[in-house]
């Protein structure tokens, strides 16, 4: 389950109100407080969180019981029985705890959730008093003997909790997907959408169950209707998040997804934050990462009119983020069609990319950066991209960004740099085909900082793949400008084969004089 990972101190604060419950739930035999049924008091529990707020609280807890029966299978293995009973117990206490705070916030629950619950109590219960039998047990053969019964008493334990709080966790999503459906209400509506996105948020299988229980087909019917066009951007955002997984993209493919997402990229009358989150929707059903691609063949059918609404989007961006969402949709696009690229040439968009990368309010990290040098990249294949990429000062922007590097030291941000560095040593290896392209490229001194990019690897964060680039790229500019290169570095880098170079660089140690 996705948790924010935080130091030990915070997340142990943040626990401190679960743990302590499980104490009390312990002394008072998980008892109500009060026996009388005051709806007042029914009330106040039940307003102090959204459902938004109940649903972390259940994952959270849930989070916990998972650890601990996972840590109970490691003290298990090493014959640790006095802490797995103390283990059990506490397992025992966030189970019952788990079932209450629950039911004080759901409206009604099935008969399978009801029987499930009882069949994990019980269990629960059982497993406490088998670990404690086995406490009380010397005998090391005795012992032997039960722990296979132990183990078996956890597996069944952990099925029963994965069940529940998958039945939980589908009763929810069809709870808010009822809502959204029978409301009329915008604030219900809206409130519900966005439960449904921080639901979403919580991983693959958490999108994989909204997705079954139909979440795309209602969420494509909210955009589909004028009359809620200010729930768009937060329905787009939660359909983005749902259609990362194969099931989301079959109900996607399913409702026409695609054909709403081009009519509502193409109509002008919507907001830039509309079409940014239809533009990132795009992103993520084109993402090269993606193994199922059933859905691309109904998506090259409007590629035309979404590839020239996301050039439109990227020339008129008003913020950074609406550029990187824009772009981060087309780089998708032209790595599975090569269409994409001729129809990216006939919009100019290579003037448009190279004249947003001059304002840097738009194109302002490094991730904005990695978009435009990868559709740069895949264009290049092109033959007319080059004379597009000389009117456009492009040369003097790829040697640019092969000095991008990390500000911040941010693992994501270094990684995107090393993207950077690749894919414009990649494009300018392709482009450098064509003399014009390559002599501009010796004219402004590539061939040294491809050099300094092989020979140093903290210049290119230690990245074979920036290497790789790199050795391909001052081939092909020594081919058409030999003079470029001293002969020592023609000797280790050019002649050589290409994997013989590598391992040299590899193998290469930094002098610190």
């Amino acid at each position: 389950m996705h948790l924010i990972q935080v130091d030990s101190v915070q997340r142990w604060m943040e626990d401190l109100k679960l743990m302590t419950d499980c104490e009390c739930m312990c002394i008072l035999q998980s008892k109500p407080i009060s026996i009388e049924k005051d709806e007042q008091n029914e009330l106040i529990l039940s307003s102090q969180y959204s459902t938004c707020d109940n649903l972390q609280l259940l994952l959270k807890r849930a989070w916990i019981i998972s650890t601990e029966l996972t840590r109970i299978a490691q003290k298990l293995e090493k014959n640790r029985w006095q802490r797995v009973h103390s283990m059990t117990v506490r397992v025992n206490c966030h189970v019952r705890s788990m079932i209450n705070e629950y039911s004080t916030f759901t409206r009604g629950s099935s008969e399978q959730m009801h029987q499930l619950e009882k069949l994990l109590v019980d269990k629960c219960s059982e497993f406490t008093a088998f670990t404690e039998r086995c406490l009380q047990t010397e005998d090391e053969e005795i012992l032997k003997s039960m722990k296979s019964c132990v183990n078996e008493t956890l597996t069944t334990v952990a099925q029963y909790f994965g069940q529940l709080i998958e039945l939980v966790l589908t009763q929810e999503a069809q709870n808010l997907l009822r809502q959204i459906e029978l409301s009329g209400s915008l604030y219900i509506m809206e409130s519900a959408v966005s439960s449904l996105f921080s639901l979403a948020q919580e991983g693959a299988h958490l999108c994989r169950i909204i997705a079954k229980e139909g979440g795309v087909v209602v969420l494509f019917k909210i955009c589909r209707q004028d009359c809620f066009r200010c729930l768009y951007p937060q329905t787009l955002r939660t359909l983005a998040s749902i259609c990362c997984v194969e099931e989301g993209m079959h109900q996607l493919e399913k409702v026409d997804g695609i054909l709403c997402l081009a009519d509502i990229l193409t109509d002008t009358s919507h907001s830039e934050a509309t079409h940014a989150e239809a533009a990132a929707v795009i992103a993520q059903i084109t993402s090269p990462h993606l193994t199922f691609t059933q859905h691309l063949s109904s998506f090259l059918e409007n590629m035309e009119e979404i590839v020239t609404a996301l050039v439109k989007l990227c020339q008129e961006a008003s913020s950074g983020e609406v550029f990187l969402l824009a772009s981060a949709a087309l780089a998708n696009i032209t790595f599975f069609d090569t269409m994409a690229c001729e129809i990216l040439l006939q919009l100019n968009a290579v003037q448009i990319l190279l004249a947003a990368c001059s304002h840097k309010r738009i194109v302002d990290t490094p991730y904005s950066r990695d978009q435009v040098v990868t559709i740069l990249a895949n264009m290049s294949v092109l033959d007319q991209c080059a004379s597009e990429i000389i009117q456009g000062n492009g040369v003097q922007l790829l040697m640019e960004m092969l000095f991008e590097k990390s500000s911040s030291g941010n693992p994501a941000e270094a990684a995107a740099c090393e993207r950077v560095q690749q894919k414009s040593a990649v494009t300018l290896a392709r482009l450098s085909r064509d003399p014009e392209v390559a002599d501009a490229a010796v004219k402004l001194s590539c061939i040294p900082r491809l050099i300094k990019l092989c020979r140093s690897p903290t210049e290119r964060n230690n990245s074979d793949s920036v290497l790789v680039a790199c050795l391909a790229a001052l081939r092909r500019l020594a081919a058409m400008s030999p003079d470029g290169l001293e002969d020592s570095d023609f000797q280790q880098l050019v002649k050589p084969r290409l994997v013989d170079s590598f391992l040299l660089c590899t193998n290469m140690e930094e002098s610190f004089v």
